[in-house]
């Protein structure tokens, strides 16, 4: 009798954990085997990120567009050999540099691919605004960015289609060629746009640069917050990804300004083909990655960008507060050299009056 009464207990017990094993919204439930409604929350949120990625990435590129002076432009492509020692850094270095890294940690090809891409991405805004503060060429920088985002619309292509194929051949990823072309086209519109705009009318033009540097911050932390919520295993990679982010724009910014120095170029342009050949594109590169890859294939790549974006930035900042302190203890600045010429200049005419110099002029 207490046996049977235990068996019932036992199949009472069996029936109400099966029955909380299910979820109330299954639509056809077989024990512990339920088959569950379609999440499409998970599908929404991805659409509505590759649109709005889309979507701030164009207004990123039309401000800097604002930023291009036709007449200072036109100059740079006339005597273009500044413009292509920053093509040899972006389209020969970068890509190269991607592929060997790739090869020496032995990243997994899906890994390898977004690395590449990174590589292959033409130079980011960002480097316009360094660019200013280590007192390089401005219109170099603008004109190399502008360029390199023209010309990425043969290059990056050409350039994965040569460094991926052994990934590509191998482990059978098809690199979606008609979204990085989308998305390329996505960046010439608004760059020429925004040129147009700062030609007629360069008071407005100002007001949407501005809009627009702060775009492209929010554009960042919308990718990282929204991209974690997506593929929440996406930041727990391997730390050889970590590591590639870490070394490959020091050694953008490093191997730019060298190739600049063997090239001739004046220490100022150097400082700026430098920073145009370490800071990419990232917004590029995550809107491409977002656009043209599985859920699956993103949970491996997705954040590489977001890590190389990091880096970029923080290697950025301390070269810039390298410079700035080289340049308060080694460097006269304009102000400087005024006074020294006022100083010497009175002290000159304080011979032709008698002697006489005042305590201002010691």
């Amino acid at each position: 009798m207490q046996t049977s009464f235990l068996s019932q207990q036992f199949n009472a017990g069996s029936l109400a954990e099966n029955s909380t094993a299910c979820p109330a919204n299954a639509t056809i439930c077989d024990g512990t085997s339920c088959v569950l409604p379609e999440d499409d929350f998970n599908q929404t949120l991805s659409v509505v990120l590759s649109t709005v990625l889309t979507i701030m990435l164009a207004l990123v590129m039309f401000s800097m567009g604002c930023n291009v002076e036709i007449k200072n432009f036109l100059g740079h492509i006339k005597r273009p050999w500044g413009i292509f020692v920053g093509f040899l850094c972006q389209f020969g270095i970068m890509p190269l540099t991607a592929f060997l890294l790739s090869l020496a940690f032995d990243v997994l090809p899906i890994q390898a691919v977004v690395v590449m891409i990174m590589g292959c991405c033409p130079g980011g805004t960002a480097s316009n605004v360094i660019a200013y503060w280590v007192d390089g060429d401005m219109d170099l920088s603008i004109s190399m960015t502008t360029c390199s985002t023209l010309l990425a619309m043969g290059m990056m292509p050409l350039c994965l289609f040569i460094y991926t194929k052994m990934w590509t051949d191998a482990d059978a990823i098809v690199l979606p060629y008609n979204s990085i072309g989308l998305s390329l086209v996505a960046l010439v519109v608004p760059v020429s746009v925004g040129i147009f705009v700062n030609h007629k009318w360069p008071s407005k033009a100002k007001i949407i640069l501005k809009v627009g540097s702060i775009v492209g911050a929010v554009l960042i932390l919308l990718t990282a917050v929204v991209g974690g919520i997506l593929y929440k295993g996406s930041w727990v990679i391997t730390p050889k990804l970590w590591i590639i982010g870490t070394i490959f724009p020091a050694a953008g910014y490093t191997l730019g300004f060298f190739l600049a120095r063997l090239a001739g170029l004046s220490w100022n342009r150097c400082r700026t083909v430098s920073l145009e050949t370490g800071m990419q594109n990232t917004q590029l590169c995550s809107t491409i990655v977002q656009l043209s890859f599985t859920p699956e294939q993103l949970e491996l790549m997705f954040t590489f960008p977001l890590i190389y974006s990091i880096f970029q930035l923080l290697f950025a900042l301390l070269l810039l507060g390298g410079y700035r302190l080289y340049r308060r203890h080694h460097v006269k600045t304009k102000t400087d050299v005024e006074k020294t010429v006022q100083k010497e200049d009175s002290k000159s005419e304080a011979k032709i009056n008698g002697g006489f110099v005042s305590d201002e002029m010691k």
